[in-house]
């Protein structure tokens, strides 16, 4: 198993982590580390425990707010699906009305070629 050593907050940890997840636990990492720096240019020296706490509930904040609006977006996507369903229900039914009226047209004409072309006609 592979082990990637990661800084965070001016210290170095040792990770292990799946093959290939190299690159996006640096990523991760990279990330954390941005935040602590962040909230300590913000809130200055409170403790690297404070910051850690407050950069980790921050980020599950924003975790929280994007699968809040995951769902939001998934659901209008099911009612679009669902919109979009219906209307092809609509559609089919408007084609087979039309192909109704198109084949009774076409038994009157059929009915008026015989009736013209019949013995006695014309």
């Amino acid at each position: 198993m592979p082990q990637v050593a990661v800084t965070i907050a001016g210290r170095t940890y040792r990770i292990a982590c799946g093959e290939g997840e190299e690159a996006h636990l640096e990523a991760l990492a990279a990330a954390l580390d941005g935040k602590i720096a962040e909230m300590r240019a913000t809130f200055g020296e409170i403790g690297d425990m404070r910051l850690h706490v407050m950069a980790a509930i921050t980020i599950a904040d924003e975790l929280h707010e994007a699968r809040r609006r995951l769902a939001a977006a998934e659901a209008e996507l099911a009612e679009l699906r669902r919109f979009a369903s219906q209307g092809d229900e609509r559609v089919q039914a408007v084609e087979a009305r039309l192909a109704e009226g198109v084949l009774r047209a076409a038994e009157r004409i059929e009915h008026l070629a015989r009736s013209l072309s019949a013995p006695g006609q014309g």
